[in-house]
C-alpha cells in the first residue's frame, strides 16, 4: 500500500471482515457465529446506504477533490465494488460451507426447496400460505396501464415473468413484497429430533401461481435493492428543522437506487428488466448464491431450544460505590464514581435522573440525547420532572442518523409534557453525552454531572462498552452549566475549567497533548500515550502522531473500526502500534491517556478523532482526575492491550492479523472485564453481609 494514510471506506471494509472472522471462528458457539454474520450484512447494508451513496452523489456532481489517501469519488467506487463483492462472497462461503451442516449437526435444518420436503410437510406450508400469507399479500403486474411499481428500500421482493395461458405468448414482468410484517423464518412441525425451518420467500415462489391466476409462471426469483438513505437538509433554509426532517424520512425509501442483490441463478431476461427500471449498472448487481439478506441469521439467533449453541447470558454487575443504602445523591458527594458498561449496570444512570425527578430538592435537570431505546425509562422521567414543576431542558438531536423518527417522537412527547425541548444547532450535530440536575442543599446549591462516552439507551448500554462518571465537582457543574447555555442560548463560555468541547475548542486540546508528548521525548523524558476509540480519519491528528512517533513516543491505539494511519512503517509510524478488538460487546468507548513526563493524565469522552466529531458535532471531553478512578481506567486500557483472543494487529500494508499467542495465557479482555465484576461484587458483598446491593425497586424496573 503506497502513501502515508488509508482510505476511510476500505479500512471500514477491514473492519467488516475482522467481524466476519468471528462468523468463521469454530471455537466460538454455533449461534454466536450466526450472529456475527448476520451483522456484517446490516453493517454491509449501512455502509451502502449511507458511504456508498454519499460517493454516488459525489460522482453525480462531478466533485473531484481527492480524499486523504489521494482517491478521488470515482476511484473509491471501483475499489468498494472489488472487495464488496468478494466480501459477499466470502460471507456466503461461511453461510453454505460452514454453517448450514453445522446447523444441521446440531439438529437444526434449513430448507432450502420444497424438494427437500415430505408430503405432509408439504401440506402444512401450503396451509400456512394460505391461510397466514396470502391474505396479506399485493401481486402487482407491470403492462400499458400499470408502471413499474416503487420498490422500497431493503424491502425483499419476488420478481417474475408471466404470460397469459390463453391468448398472447408476450411475457410480463410481475413482482410481490416479502412482507416484513411476517416472521421470515418458518418453522415446520416434523416428527422426530430433528428441527426444520424453511424462508418465508421460499413459501411464497412455491406459490406464485396462486397470486397470477390467469397467467403461467415462467421463473420467478427473489431480488432487494438498497437505496441511498443519506439526506442533506438546508438548516439554515428549513423553517421548521422537524417537518423538514420528517419531510425527508419519506423520501429515504425512495432514493435512488445504488445496490441490486439477485439470486445467482436468476433468469437473465428477468435481471436485464430490473436493471434498465433501477437505472443500474452491472457493477451495482450482487448475485447471491444463498438467501437474499443474511440479517434473518438474528431472528434464527432468537429460536428457543438452542441455548447450548449460545453464549452464557451475562447479567451487569452492580456499581460497588452505590452498594449501600444511601440514595444516589449522598454517594456522589462522597466521591466521584467510575461506570464502566456493560460490566457494570446502566441502572444508576438511569436512577441519577429518576431521583432527580422525584426529588423535591432538585430545581432542574438537563440533558442532551442522541440515542434513546424504544420505551425510554429516561424519557418518561424527564417527562415525570417536568410534571413535578421542575426546569426541563432537553437537547434532542434530530440528526441522529437512522435514529431520526425515533427522536422526532421522542421530542414531540417531552414538549407536551412540558420539557424545554432544543433541537440541535445548525449545522452541527449534538453527540455529547452529559446529564445537569441541580439541586438545593442546606450550603447552597449544588450541581450533579454525568459525562459519558455512550449514549442514553438502557437497551444497547447492554451490549456496547462505554465509561461513564458521575460528579459533583464545582467546575465541571460550572462547565456543564456553561455547555447547556451554549446549546440553548448561543452563548460561547470564555473559557473552560475541566471540560473542552468541540467544535471550537477540542482539536486544538488533543494536538497540544499529543505535541507535549513529542517534546516530552525530545527533552529525554518518558513519553508514552495510549487512546482507544471507534474510529481515527483525521489527518492533523494523524500528522501529529507521525511526528510524536518520529520523536520517540511511546503510541499504542485500541481503534475498533476506520483506521487511516499505518501503523510499524518505517521512518514514519515504527513506534505506532494500532489494535481492534471484535467481541461479544460492541467495543465504544473513548478514553485518552497520556504520560506526561509521569504527571499522568486520563480522559474520556464523546469523540472519536474523525473530522466530523472534532470540526461539525457538539463533542465533550472530560478528565478523570480521582487516583483511585485513574488506577481503574489505566486498568481497562492494560488489559485491552494484553487482549490475544480477540484482538487483531493492524500491520504495515493496511491489513489485520490476530494477535499471535502461541505459548501465552489466553486473554479475552471482555472475559476479563466480566469476570472482575462479578468477584468485585462478590468479594464486597461477603466483606459487608450487612450491604444492601443497587436494585432498582420493581415499580421502578
Amino acid at each position: 500500500m503506497d502513501g502515508k494514510y488509508v482510505n476511510r471506506e476500505l479500512s471500514w471494509l477491514e473492519f467488516n471482515y475482522r467481524v466476519l472472522s468471528e462468523a468463521k471462528d469454530k471455537n466460538l458457539p454455533l449461534f454466536e457465529r450466526l450472529k456475527f454474520l448476520s451483522i456484517t450484512a446490516s453493517n454491509l447494508d449501512e455502509f451502502f446506504m449511507v458511504r456508498v451513496a454519499s460517493l454516488k452523489d459525489m460522482v453525480h456532481a462531478k466533485y473531484t477533490k481527492k480524499d486523504i489517501a489521494g482517491m478521488t469519488a470515482q476511484e473509491q467506487l471501483v475499489e468498494i465494488g472489488k472487495k464488496t463483492h468478494k466480501l459477499v462472497e466470502d460471507q456466503y462461503q461461511v453461510y453454505n460451507r460452514s454453517l448450514l451442516a453445522a446447523l444441521k449437526a446440531e439438529g437444526l435444518t434449513v430448507i432450502n426447496s420444497h424438494e427437500d420436503l415430505s408430503k405432509k410437510e408439504k401440506q402444512f406450508l401450503d396451509a400456512y400460505f394460505m391461510e397466514e400469507v396470502y391474505p396479506v399479500l399485493t401481486p402487482m403486474a407491470v403492462d400499458s396501464s400499470r408502471p413499474f411499481p416503487l420498490v422500497r428500500n431493503k424491502s425483499l421482493n419476488i420478481a417474475a415473468l408471466v404470460h397469459k395461458k390463453e391468448g398472447e405468448e408476450d411475457l410480463e414482468f410481475a413482482m410481490v413484497q416479502v412482507p416484513s410484517v411476517l416472521p421470515r423464518i418458518v418453522e415446520i412441525p416434523t416428527e422426530g429430533q430433528m428441527r426444520k425451518v424453511i424462508l418465508l420467500e421460499e413459501i411464497i415462489e412455491h406459490n406464485m401461481d396462486k397470486l397470477f391466476l390467469n397467467y403461467e409462471i415462467i421463473c420467478a426469483h427473489p431480488f432487494r435493492i438498497m437505496r441511498n438513505a443519506d439526506f442533506d437538509i438546508d438548516e439554515e433554509e428549513a423553517a421548521d428543522l422537524l417537518k423538514e426532517i420528517q419531510k425527508q424520512l419519506k423520501k429515504r425509501q425512495w432514493g435512488e437506487a445504488i445496490r441490486l442483490e439477485v439470486e445467482d441463478k436468476m433468469d437473465k431476461r428477468l435481471l436485464k428488466i430490473l436493471k434498465r427500471e433501477l437505472k443500474l449498472e452491472t457493477e451495482d448487481i450482487f448475485f447471491i448464491h444463498g438467501p437474499l439478506d443474511l440479517t434473518f441469521l438474528m431472528k434464527m439467533y432468537g429460536l428457543a431450544g438452542f441455548d447450548k449453541l449460545k453464549a452464557a447470558k451475562y447479567t451487569p454487575q452492580p456499581i460497588p460505590a452505590l452498594m449501600n443504602d444511601d440514595d444516589i445523591f449522598t454517594n456522589i458527594r462522597k466521591g466521584d464514581i467510575l461506570l464502566h458498561h456493560p460490566y457494570q449496570t446502566f441502572d444508576p444512570v438511569v436512577e441519577f435522573v429518576r431521583r432527580a425527578a422525584k426529588d423535591p430538592n432538585v430545581l432542574a435537570i438537563k440533558q442532551t440525547l442522541y440515542r434513546v431505546s424504544g420505551n425510554s425509562p429516561i424519557i418518561a422521567a424527564l417527562a415525570e420532572a417536568a410534571d413535578n414543576g421542575k426546569q426541563v431542558s432537553v437537547l434532542v438531536e434530530l440528526k441522529a442518523r437512522f435514529d431520526e423518527e425515533n427522536n422526532i417522537i421522542w421530542a414531540k412527547m417531552l414538549e407536551k409534557a412540558g420539557c424545554h425541548v432544543i433541537y440541535g444547532l445548525v449545522g452541527l450535530k449534538t453527540h455529547s453525552k452529559i446529564t445537569l440536575v441541580v439541586r438545593r442543599e442546606e450550603d447552597g446549591i449544588r450541581r450533579y454531572v454525568h459525562l459519558g462516552t455512550g449514549n442514553y439507551n438502557d437497551s444497547t448500554a447492554k451490549l456496547y462498552t462505554d465509561c461513564g462518571l458521575l460528579t459533583c465537582h464545582p467546575q465541571i457543574g460550572e462547565d456543564a452549566t456553561a455547555v447547556f447555555n451554549m446549546l440553548s442560548g448561543y452563548s460561547e463560555p470564555l473559557g473552560w475549567n475541566k471540560l473542552s468541547v468541540a467544535p471550537l475548542w477540542l482539536r486544538k486540546k488533543f494536538i497540544r497533548l499529543i505535541e507535549r508528548e513529542s517534546k516530552h521525548a525530545k527533552e529525554g523524558k518518558e513519553a508514552h500515550m495510549i487512546a482507544k476509540m471507534n474510529s481515527l480519519c483525521d489527518k492533523e491528528v494523524i500528522d501529529a502522531l507521525y511526528a510524536a512517533s518520529a520523536a520517540g513516543v511511546k503510541i499504542e491505539l485500541i481503534i475498533r473500526g476506520i483506521c487511516c494511519l499505518r501503523a510499524g512503517v518505517e521512518g514514519l509510524s515504527e513506534n505506532i502500534q494500532v489494535r481492534s478488538i471484535v467481541g461479544n460487546f460492541l467495543e465504544h468507548a473513548r478514553i485518552f491517556w497520556f504520560e506526561n513526563a509521569g504527571m499522568e493524565e486520563i480522559y474520556m469522552g464523546s469523540a472519536d478523532w474523525m473530522p466530523r466529531n472534532l470540526d461539525k458535532r457538539v463533542e465533550i471531553l472530560f478528565p478523570v482526575e480521582n487516583p483511585q478512578l485513574k488506577e481503574e481506567v489505566k486498568h481497562i486500557l492494560e488489559v485491552q492491550l494484553a487482549d490475544n483472543r480477540k484482538a487483531h494487529v493492524l500491520l504495515p500494508d493496511g491489513s489485520y492479523a490476530k494477535v499471535n499467542r502461541r505459548g501465552k495465557e489466553a486473554i479475552c479482555a471482555q472475559d476479563t472485564f466480566c469476570r472482575e465484576a462479578v468477584e468485585q461484587v462478590k468479594r464486597l458483598t461477603e466483606q459487608e453481609g450487612n450491604m444492601r446491593v443497587f436494585v432498582p425497586a420493581e415499580s421502578e424496573v
